[in-house]
């Protein structure tokens, strides 16, 4: 990755001609003031969730939330009436929210770094979502994709946006493209959040197993599990992706290719939410020639059931505890990190 700043003066003259009008920077809702609405926050992630009068799907509809709407959680609940997979509600405004379509989502600014390493450095975006815009100095400014909580993206220079504040830009791993968001809505890592964890222990020691029937994955250690965590695996479908079967295949693999950000989608430049254009996937292990991978996973919360194409998801905080803890080690400014890794084994109990 290079280190290409756009001048000020190409700035300056782009954003007279073509700035006006672009918004810029999302708007969220604030914190909640009063002490019994200490709330999280959410973010609807498909086109749309239904409002519940009671934790539960039978009863009165109250409202539709839709695709990336920032809602207050006041309370988690895990009511008897399920559903079994996955019981976990939300108390919203006005009702309840079944989880599954809900991320959970932080909204914190962060100081602006100035000196980027010229291999780029690895950050998080920390608010709900953030819009990037693309700069072409014929066209000008246009909006690109939305980039949301906790997708990782690699930070390679330092600019002025076209609102004349400092923008991070990012080259994206597939196609090398580079667009721009807010510097203040992605934290950069330290390198002590993407060291090895227990480097020391030797390769045939670690292991990791997949349940397909529970929807389960444990790591172990010396034969002792350090990680046990819900998952979600590929759909049974008759139909397949680009010719590759939807479910997640069983048998034993090795992780193979490990990248901290990885692009999954056809690459297409666009600002249409609905495009299959997942930017920024984080802490991405493939294990299968085929494109299968362990990941994070930001566009559903329904662990304990099977949601994806194939690939095996977890929640971030289990996903990246797994990558730093798996092998090939992976060193801090790579964007890849190939070899033969960590033993997998999928099966269905």
């Amino acid at each position: 990755m290079s280190n290409h700043p756009i001048s000020r003066r190409d700035f300056l003259k782009v954003g007279f001609l073509s700035g006006a009008g672009i918004a810029l920077a999302p708007v969220f809702p604030p914190e909640p003031e009063t002490p019994f609405e200490q709330a999280r926050l959410g973010r609807v992630t498909t086109s749309q969730i239904s409002v519940y009068s009671l934790p539960r799907d039978d009863a009165r509809i109250v409202k539709q939330l839709f695709r990336d709407r920032i809602i207050h959680i006041y309370e988690e609940l895990t009511p008897p009436t399920g559903p079994s997979w996955n019981p976990v509600w939300y108390r919203v405004w006005g009702g309840y929210a079944h989880s599954a379509n809900v991320q959970l989502v932080g909204m914190s600014h962060n100081p602006v770094i100035e000196l980027i390493p010229e291999n780029g450095q690895l950050g998080e975006i920390t608010v709900p979502y953030s819009n990037s815009m693309l700069f072409s100095r014929t066209e000008g400014w246009s909006p690109l994709y939305r980039l949301y909580f906790q997708t990782n993206h690699w930070v390679t220079a330092l600019a002025e946006g076209p609102d004349g504040t400092p923008w991070y830009e990012l080259t994206d791993e597939l196609g090398n493209t580079k667009f721009f968001v807010p510097a203040h809505h992605v934290r950069l890592f330290p390198e002590e959040e993407l060291a090895p964890i227990s480097p020391g222990v030797p390769f045939e020691e670690k292991r990791i197993e997949v349940d397909i029937a529970r929807q389960t994955l444990t790591a172990y250690e010396r034969g002792e599990p350090v990680l046990h965590t819900r998952i979600s695996s590929g759909i049974k479908s008759n139909s397949t992706t680009n010719g590759i079967p939807t479910e997640t295949p069983l048998g034993e693999f090795n992780i193979s290719v490990k990248m901290p950000s990885k692009h999954m989608g056809e690459g297409r430049l666009t600002d249409n939410l609905e495009d299959y254009e997942l930017v920024g996937v984080p802490w991405t292990a493939f294990f299968d020639p085929r494109g299968y991978a362990i990941h994070g996973t930001f566009w559903h919360n329904n662990f304990g059931v099977t949601m994806s194409r194939g690939c095996v998801n977890l929640k971030n905080a289990d996903a990246q505890w797994l990558f730093r803890w798996m092998t090939p080690i992976h060193a801090a400014q790579e964007i890849d990190t190939r070899g033969f890794g960590t033993r997998l084994v999928i099966f269905q109990s």
